[in-house]
């Protein structure tokens, strides 16, 4: 029988007044008995572009190339915003009568939040391969995955829905090595391939590497 799915995360890691913060803290515990939910998202703008995109570079179009990919990614952003409207208003729904202009939805003053796997609460890209196994972008979606966790087409966003209402972003810091150590164990990974995948969080030098 297979384990159910499980989303990973590290703790934030500051010296601070209150709680350091991990996505987990958003979610109720099993053991609290309540119907909690996580979300999962994965939407792409950018299906078909490549052939214009070769073209323009083939016809040393630089600045319609860079137009193109720039005008993609910000529909892609797009998308992704649409859909968590989508979420907070008709599909969970908790906040029907959501009532945003368009200033106080780039301050996103919502409730809610759709971090993404590789910024900075969640910095791990390899929490893609739960999204992927859970919704399943390469056949509805026309979305893949590379061996080093980039998402094609490149005009793309995906990553997890948490409606708290105290659920905010924030940035994890540096991490010990026995964090990163417990952190390995977890995913069932050696410390020296998450160390691939995060090398920016390391606050250590590890002694192997001089």
């Amino acid at each position: 029988e297979g384990q159910e799915p499980r989303l990973l995360n590290l703790r934030q890691q500051a010296n601070k007044p209150k709680a350091n913060l991990c996505l987990s803290d958003f979610i109720a515990p099993k053991e609290a008995g309540l119907n909690d939910h996580i979300g999962a998202f994965a939407v792409t703008t950018g299906i078909g572009i490549e052939q214009h995109v070769k073209r323009f570079e083939d016809n040393n179009d630089d600045y319609n190339s860079i137009l193109l990919k720039a005008l993609a990614d910000r529909l892609a952003e797009s998308f992704a915003e649409h859909l968590h409207k989508r979420v907070r208003q008709e599909f969970w729904p908790y906040a029907p009568d959501e009532d945003l202009d368009n200033d106080a939805l780039i301050k996103e003053q919502y409730r809610g939040i759709r971090p993404a796997p590789g910024y900075p609460a969640c910095p791990d890209h390899t929490e893609k391969a739960l999204l992927w196994e859970l919704l399943d972008p390469e056949h509805n979606a026309g979305m893949t995955l590379t061996e080093s966790y980039a998402m094609l087409p490149a005009a793309a966003v995906s990553g997890w829905y948490f409606s708290h209402p105290e659920a905010k972003y924030f940035g994890t810091g540096k991490l010990a090595k026995d964090q990163m150590d417990d952190y390995a164990a977890r995913k069932g990974m050696t410390r020296k391939e998450i160390e691939r995948m995060v090398p920016h969080l390391l606050g250590y030098m590890d002694e192997e590497q001089g």
